[in-house]
This record gives structure tokens, sequence and C-alpha cells, in this order.
């Protein structure tokens, strides 16, 4: 595992050389721009807290200039027919695939996921233009409604220029997730991606130029959201606003674009639980609730960070549980043994942490885990971390941590349950075992959440609506959910020329 590490570390820093040697600016209009006022800020690895290179801090002119690219070109590219935008959005794909070796070790370098799990991200985001790219040419496609005198049809039109604010936890997937079926709907794009994880936005955007993708149909502008967020946000040309990431900043940005009446797409955290009742399939179980919290260090929108467990069960799995956690690889990310690698960044790592006191306080235990680790130097690692004895009130069940953090929760009954899965503010996921079939409906039905998988880790499938309710979200990607954002629909009523016309002022 030693020589493999070595091997792609030696890849990464080559990768890397261009980031660390030159400023990462934007991309707008079809031209790389070191920007209007030339402030630039450090990118830090979460492996050690040194520089991966400067990046430019995109300022408001910066933005404008971008959201006016997208502007000018908008009515070309919306008017492509969908066969042609289907035809670049493959080569777009392709692109994507020849640099997958790369945008696995940037990416982890960058946001710190171990590359088990970042060695898919390429694959991921080709998978999402092909998809999209497929639904371009009937992306148009509405309904035809027959009445007796008339015949109503609708049509969808891209709704405009949009606006796209990316986390920095998946970044090169989630990215993909949003832009894709804007482009594919016929809309212009300016990203901005999360200020923590920069590198493969600019892949992504070195992509879409090698791919053919006309100037302006996708700018891609770096910096903080105060400054470049906000003028994206509340920027006159763009007509809708794509974000994921925390659920205070999704109600500043949906402040932000009342002034324009924008349409907001949000998807924004979440406390989700897992409810395992006695009669799961205990393997199975473990196996989804150690994997759906500890996988991506826990940086996860729909990692099931709430688990409640039935009284029954609930020593013999805890004990098997606590086993489990106290197992899992804390190491580099680059590092092919690596199940959890470090916070993104410091001041998130801080933020986990604190939880650790919070627990104590609040009178939970930390069964496992619950330190800082300095043995790999001066990076942002913690041991995975699980907290029992813990009831619903507490601050470590209440507010999203957003960590390789487990709360544990004992429960009687399936009434009590279901109130403690729904005594949360989020709405994201939620996640039920049990081999009961009708528990297993009314738990699916009553829960509170956009998405619940039963019997199930969070499994993806690109037609299906993805979001959530409550603070968790506004809207659905997906499938045709996404072109329901990303277009408007007309309804266009044609006469049969056989009703009667109502007459006024006739002699």
């Amino acid at each position: 595992m030693a020589q493999q590490l070595d091997s792609n570390l030696t890849k990464a820093e080559q990768y890397l050389a261009k980031y660390r040697n030159q400023t990462l600016g934007h991309y707008i209009a079809g031209e790389w721009s070191l920007g209007s006022e030339g402030e630039t800020f450090e990118n830090l690895s979460p492996t050690n807290n040194e520089s991966l290179g400067k990046v430019v801090k995109g300022s408001a002119e910066d933005v404008n200039q971008a959201c006016l690219a997208a502007q000018s070109a908008f009515t070309e590219w919306a008017e492509m027919s969908g066969s042609e935008r289907k035809k670049i959005l493959h080569r777009l794909a392709d692109k994507i695939e020849e640099r997958a070796e790369e945008i696995a070790l940037v990416e982890s370098m960058d946001c710190g996921q171990p590359l088990r799990f970042m060695k898919q991200a390429a694959i991921r985001g080709a998978a999402n233009f092909r998809f999209f790219a497929d639904k371009s040419p009937e992306a148009k496609n509405g309904l035809s409604l027959h009445q007796d005198n008339h015949t109503n049809y609708t049509v969808r039109t891209p709704i405009g220029p949009v606006g796209v604010i990316t986390p920095w936890n998946t970044p090169f997937m989630l990215s993909t997730w949003k832009i894709a079926p804007a482009l594919a709907a016929g809309c212009t794009v300016v990203h901005k991606p999360a200020e923590f994880s920069p590198l493969t936005a600019a892949i992504l955007a070195e992509c879409a130029e090698a791919a053919g993708l006309p100037a302006g149909v996708w700018n891609m502008v770096n910096g903080f959201g105060e400054v470049a967020g906000k003028a994206l946000t509340e920027h006159k040309a763009i007509k809708a606003v794509a974000f994921v990431g925390e659920t205070v900043t999704g109600s500043m940005i949906q402040a932000q674009g009342a002034p324009t009446l924008k349409r907001v797409h949000f998807e924004l955290g979440g406390k989700n639980p897992v409810i395992v009742f006695d009669d799961a399939d205990f393997e199975r179980a473990l196996d989804a609730v150690v994997f759906m919290i500890y996988s991506l260090n826990g940086q996860r929108c729909t990692s099931s960070s709430r688990l409640l467990i039935q009284s029954g069960i609930k020593p013999k799995f805890i004990e098997a549980l606590k086993a489990r956690v106290e197992n899992i690889q804390v190491g580099h990310p680059l590092d092919p043994a690596t199940e959890v690698g470090p916070l993104v960044h410091q001041s998130h790592y801080n933020k986990v942490l604190s939880y650790m006191d919070a627990a104590t306080e609040d009178g939970a235990t930390i069964a496992v885990g619950g330190k800082a680790i300095d043995s790999f130097g001066n990076g942002n690692y913690l041991t995975p971390t699980l907290f029992t004895d813990a009831d619903n009130s507490m601050r470590i069940a209440k507010e999203e941590i957003f960590g390789p953090v487990l709360t544990c929760i004992e429960f009687e009954s399936e009434e009590q349950a279901l109130e403690i899965a729904n005594d949360t503010d989020y709405g994201l996921s939620g996640y039920i075992w049990t081999s009961n079939t009708g528990r297993a409906m009314r738990m699916a039905s009553k829960v509170e959440a956009g998405m619940i998988w039963v019997n199930s880790e969070n499994n993806r499938n690109l037609p299906s609506p993805f979001g959530g309710v409550k603070m968790s979200g506004i809207g659905r990607d997906g499938g045709d959910w996404s072109f329901d954002f990303y277009m408007e629909t007309k309804n266009i009523c044609i006469a049969h020329d056989t009703h009667n016309v109502p007459t006024l002022g006739k002699l």
C-alpha cells in the first residue's frame, strides 16, 4: 500500500504543478482571466494545510462579465437543436473520461476525500452528461390535452442564463449534476465553485472548451459567497439559481434573488435518520449504517447521521457497530487503504471537533473516537466517532455536523421511531430497515423527507427525483424534474373552429 501511495502522490504532484506554478483564474466568454482586481487567496490542501496554489478572488465586476457573456450566448445556444447539443455534451463526457485519473487525484488532494470514492467522480460526472445529453432532444416536449372544441399542448423553453453554486464535499460530481441538465435544456451557465475545493471546476471548464462548447455558454468564476456569490444571485441577467450547500446560505440566496424574482433550486442540509427495527437483516443493516455515515468522510448531504435503533436489537447492534467504527482506516486520501481522510478545511475540522464537547456537556457518551489525530502531520484528521446514550434534544442530534460522526438514539415502538425521525428542521432523506413490508410502507409514507430508501443505502438513480423538504431544500433534480426547473412551460391552445365565440356590441 505504501508503494501505491507513493505512486499516487507522484502522479498527483504532476497534475497539481500547474496550479502551484500559476494563479488559477476565471473562465469567462471562452477565455481565461485573472479578474478585474487581481486579488487572490490560497487554496489549502486538507492533507497538510499547505498551499496548492493561488486562486483569483472573484469581484462583482468579474461576475458581471460572466453573466453578460452567458446572456450574450444564450439565444444561439437555446435555438440550437437538441440533437446538436446532444453531440456536444457527449463530446464533453468523452473529455471528462479521458482525464478521469487526473480528476480523481486532484479532487482527493483538494477536498480530502479518499481516492477509493473519488475514482468514480469522473465516471459519474460523465454519466450525468451522457444521461442529460440523451434527453436534450426531448427537453422541449410537453403534453397534448384534447377537448371537444380545442386542443391544448405544452412546450418547454429554456429559462435563460442560470447561476450554479456548488459545494466542496464532492465538487466535481455535484457540479456536473447541476450543469449537465442546464446545458441540455438550452440554458447558459455561470458556475461558482466552492472556494475550499476549486480545482476540478477548472478541469471541467477545460473539458467544456475542448469539447467545442461555444464561448459564453459555460462561464466559471472563483471566489467567496459574500462577494462573487452575492453578485451572481442578484444579477438581473440570471433567471434561476441552483445551489447545493448549507441551509443558512440557501436562505440568504433566496433573499438576494427576491428583488429579481429568481427561480431557486436548493439542496441543503440534513440530519437524516436511519431507522433499524428488531427484525432488520442484521448484517446488511450494519453495513449500510456504517457506509452511509463514514464514507466520503461523513461530508455527504444524504448521510444517515442519526441512528434510530430499536431496543430489542440495540445491545448487539451497538457492540457490532463499535467494533466496525474502531476498525475504520483513517489516512492520507491517496492511500488505497484509506476509508476516511482529512476534513476539507481547518474551519470545518474545528467545527466538527467542537461537537465532542457538546456531546459530553449534553450527557451523551463518546463510545468510539472523538479525538483529533496528529500522527499524519498538520492535516485535518480525526477519529471516526460514535455517540451513544443520546436523545433527540441534544445538539448532536439536532444540528448537522457533516463529518464522520454518528449519533445513536434508542426507540421502543414504530410510533416513537416516527416521532423521533420527524423531530427535526430537516427533511432530505431517510433510511428504513425492517423485514415487515407493511411497516416499511407505513414508515416510508410518514417519515418527512424528500427521499426514502427501504433496506438499502443511498442508491443513485438518475431518472428519479432527488431533493428534500422542510429546511433541506426546494425543488427536485433528476430526469424531467431537472428540466422543470431549467425551463419554462408554455401552453398553446388551438381552436377547432367549432365553438361559439362570445360577442359584444354586435347589432
